[in-house]
This record gives structure tokens, sequence and C-alpha cells, in this order.
């Protein structure tokens, strides 16, 4: 079992949600997409929106595990200037006027290395950042990221996919804080739909190795999609929907429009209402 008794943000905002009978909708948006300024001004409305818990993309060129909506999202930001320096200031300055919503670093381990692990979490943590997610690094390897991140008192959140059978499961939960994010396809972000059936299966069988919050995501586009999810989940974690309402409301300049913001965050109080609604119906047939 990995239960650590952690009191951060991650572990009160799960808390206060378990308290409201609901799970949380965790959102996904490229830092620097389409460029700083609104990237930010994204960044601090989505919690007004309904998001309980944000992820933010580190920009890296070789993203393996991300479909073509959040290759292009990390590309449209580098274009645009996004470094390590610039994501950690937009966490600083969304602490500026948020201390409770959880923020989650998400990317790979190349741009973390370069900027050196070391500083790169103390960085983190002084600007405000709660969590890490590095999608490729395996247990295998937690000595070059995972127990340095825990020593630095952030969550080390680790990604269980369908082919995570029973004996690698326990592998992959230890060191492992803050929520489990299960990845509901086999392949790249964005490539499927989930089938919700599998999905309320697999958080089970999860559930029964840790008591940590277990958060579904990849494939998650639509209200409908959140509803049934959040009827077995305790997070519905969405990404390339996000991100393409980005480049969707971009003008023919590759530029953000006046409703490049609203696009986003319209698409954000749907699937919060998908999210509360899910958890009602389970509620409700329990």
């Amino acid at each position: 079992m990995t239960d650590r008794g952690e009191t951060g943000r991650i572990d009160r905002r799960f808390a206060a949600l378990r308290k409201e009978g609901r799970a949380a909708l965790v959102t996904f948006t490229m830092a620097g997409d389409p460029d700083y300024a609104t990237s930010i001004a994204i960044l601090k409305a989505l919690p007004r929106a309904g998001a309980d818990v944000i992820e933010l993309g580190m920009p890296f060129t070789d993203p393996m595990a991300d479909g073509p909506a959040v290759q292009a999202a990390g590309l449209r930001a580098l274009r645009a200037g996004q470094t390590m320096k610039k994501t950690l200031a937009a966490v600083r300055d969304f602490r500026a006027g948020d201390d409770a919503t959880p923020i989650v670093l998400m990317g790979y381990y190349n741009p973390i290395y370069i900027y050196g692990v070391d500083r790169f979490l103390a960085d983190a943590k002084t600007a405000g950042v709660d969590g890490l997610i590095a999608v490729d690094l395996p247990p295998e390897e937690d000595a070059e990221l995972c127990l340095p991140t825990m020593k630095a008192g952030l969550n080390f959140i680790r990604l269980a996919t369908p082919t995570t059978d029973e004996k690698r499961l326990p592998t992959v939960l230890t060191n492992t804080s803050g929520f489990v994010y299960y990845v509901s396809i086999t392949g790249i972000t964005g490539a499927a739909a989930p089938d919700t059936g599998k999905v309320a299966a697999a958080a089970a069988r999860i559930k029964r190795h840790t008591k940590l919050p277990v958060c579904v995501g990849f494939g998650v586009r639509t209200a409908a999609h959140a509803r049934a999810i959040a009827e077995t989940a305790d997070g519905v974690v969405v990404g390339s929907a996000l991100v393409d309402a980005v480049r969707h409301s971009l003008g023919p300049d590759g530029k953000p429009i006046s409703s490049t913001i609203a696009a986003v965050t319209d698409l954000v109080r749907a699937l919060a209402e998908g999210v509360r609604a899910g958890r009602a119906v389970a509620a409700n047939s329990e």
C-alpha cells in the first residue's frame, strides 16, 4: 500500500472533494501556448471555470507519449520563446492570486535534467509547484528525479496504464504520492475515447493497492466522457481537448484572438458540469 501522510495542496484538495462527494476535474494546458501572456491568462482563469487541479505542460521537442494536439501545443510554445524559467515564472504569477489550487508540472525528464535537478526542484518549490509527472521515467530510475522530488517536499505522480498488471502495479505505486494517473487507453494522448467499463474496472483494481486518489486521463474530450468516468474515478483529466480549443481559436496568423481564452474556459465549464453530474449519479445509485 502507498500511503504517505502528506498535507500539501493536492492532498487538501482531494480531501475537500471527498467531503463534497464528487470527483476532481484535472485540466492540462501547455505553458507558453500560444504565447506567454495568453497562457498565463488561461492558467489564472481555469479555477474560476471549474478546474480543481491544474497540470501545466513543460514544452519539449520530442514528447513521445503525446498525440498531435499536445505535440503541436508544445511546439507553439517553444516557437513563442517558452523556457523552463518562464514556466516557473508563470506558476509564481499564478500563486500571487491563488494559493489553494494545486499545480502539477507534467512533461519529460530532459528539460529538467538540462535545467539541473536540484536547481529545478528548489525553484519549483519556491514558485509554488505541488507535484511532478515525468512520463518517461520508470520506477527503476527513481534516484534520478522521484526520490529528490520527495525530499524537496513535492508529490511525484506516477502513471498506470492498461498494461500495468498485478505484478507490476505495486512497483509503479512505490514512492507515488498525490494521486495516481491512470492512462485510460494504450497509446498516445487524445488518440481514442476511453472505454468507461474498462476504466471502472481498472480504477477499482488500482484502489485495492492504494488509498491514493485515482485520476483518469487520455482521450477524455467531452462532458459526456467526463460524466461517465467521474462515476467511478476520483478525478478526470482533460488535456488534448483543451489544447485543441486553443489551436482552433487562433487567427489565420496563428496568433491568439479575443475569444481564445473563452474557448478554453467555456469547455472547462462544460467538463466541470459533467464531472459534477457524474459523481452525483454514482452517489444516487449507491
